[in-house]
């Protein structure tokens, strides 16, 4: 693939399509293209993180390390680990390709180098972040009034 493929690519995931072309050239110069093999581990759970990863071709299964949390299969297009990029974590999940799989590996160091660089794609960035918190906060408030309605008199 060229560099325009991926800066292609990298637009039709929706975190990143935020940063815009620019910034996005950056990161398409910038990431690692790796093939993972069927049942080849890509990540596991309780590692640190200091990349994220976007599958470009195939789809991985992630086992949280709490069994009852349950699977879920990541399609190509996915952003794994997006937290990775802004600050170390652990790893939630472990990524197992279900089938040959090409993932662009995208660095913390990289991706911060790029926001300093493109301080209009940062903003984009924390707008969406802020957006998400008061999303989830709303959400939590819902949860909050639902269980103070439960466990009134019966």
């Amino acid at each position: 693939m060229t560099i325009e493929d991926d800066i292609a690519f990298l637009e039709r995931v929706p975190v990143l399509r935020r940063l815009g072309a620019p910034a996005l050239r950056i990161l398409a110069i910038g990431c690692e293209s790796y093939s993972v093999d069927a049942g080849q581990m890509l990540f596991s759970a309780g590692e640190t993180a200091d990349c994220a990863y976007v599958i470009q071709r195939g789809s991985f299964i992630l086992r949280p390390e709490r069994p009852r949390d349950g699977e879920i299969v990541a399609e190509a297009g996915t952003l794994l680990g997006e937290s990775a990029l802004l600050a170390e974590t652990q790893r939630p999940a472990t990524a197992t390709a279900r089938e040959d799989c090409v993932v662009l590996r995208i660095s913390r160091a990289m991706f911060l180098k790029m926001l300093e660089s493109y301080p209009d794609a940062a903003q984009r960035l924390r707008e969406m972040i802020a957006s998400r918190a008061d999303q989830w906060a709303r959400e939590m408030e819902n949860v909050r009034a639902a269980l103070a309605r439960g466990a009134g008199p019966q």
